[in-house]
């Protein structure tokens, strides 16, 4: 995935994840790089901790550790992304029921996403969080249930796809990275790269 051969960077890149957004996201910064499972137990993490800041940065932190301690060779990219309301998380709903009274909860107003990002190479690492605050529409249960058969966001956070037909479903969203909303901030994640010596 994400191939450039001209390019010559300083470490094998593996994203620590088999999300096909956040593959199809890196791919678009034109590097060659290779997908692997971390085999964290998230639910474990998510009994653990209370913040959701915490939550995503200790996740995005453990999967990045888990296959760098197999690949110690190369640069690895961990990301987790936390949907909270009102301390409250919201995890991925897998059936339409959960989705559409997801959807009732956040109607008429404000959440955050908090998009967590670890990369370790073999000189070091950093993490970033990004944070993202959104604004649903006033919407009928009618409304809801419609964009629940259309876009079937059963594995997304906050039952929505930005990328696909939810954004009819904000007001408001104010961010720094649109990318950050799909699950890897990519404008910081280049600065990042950059300073371990990936090219442009």
């Amino acid at each position: 995935m994400g191939k450039n051969q001209s390019l010559k960077l300083p470490y094998p890149l593996i994203l620590a994840s088999t999300s096909k957004y956040r593959g199809a996201l890196l791919s678009q910064l034109g590097h060659e790089f290779e997908m692997i499972s971390p085999g964290v137990d998230e639910d474990h993490i998510k009994s653990q901790l209370k913040s959701p800041g915490d939550i995503a940065l200790t996740l995005s932190q453990l999967k990045a550790e888990a296959v760098f301690s197999l690949n110690p060779h190369a640069c690895v990219i961990g990301s987790d992304q936390v949907c909270s309301f009102e301390g409250a998380i919201l995890g991925k709903p897998l059936t339409k029921e959960l989705a559409e009274k997801q959807l009732l909860t956040l109607q008429g107003k404000k959440h955050e996403l908090l998009t967590a990002v670890t990369v370790i190479c073999p000189e070091g690492r950093e993490s970033f969080i990004n944070h993202t605050v959104l604004r649903m529409r006033n919407l009928t249960l009618q409304e809801i249930e419609t964009y629940v058969s259309q876009d079937l966001p059963l594995d997304c956070a906050g039952s929505y796809k930005l990328e696909s037909q939810g954004i009819k479903l904000f007001q408001e969203i104010q961010m720094s990275d649109h990318t950050a909303i799909i699950g890897l901030p990519l404008i910081e994640l280049t600065s990042v790269l950059l300073r371990w010596g990936f090219p442009q």
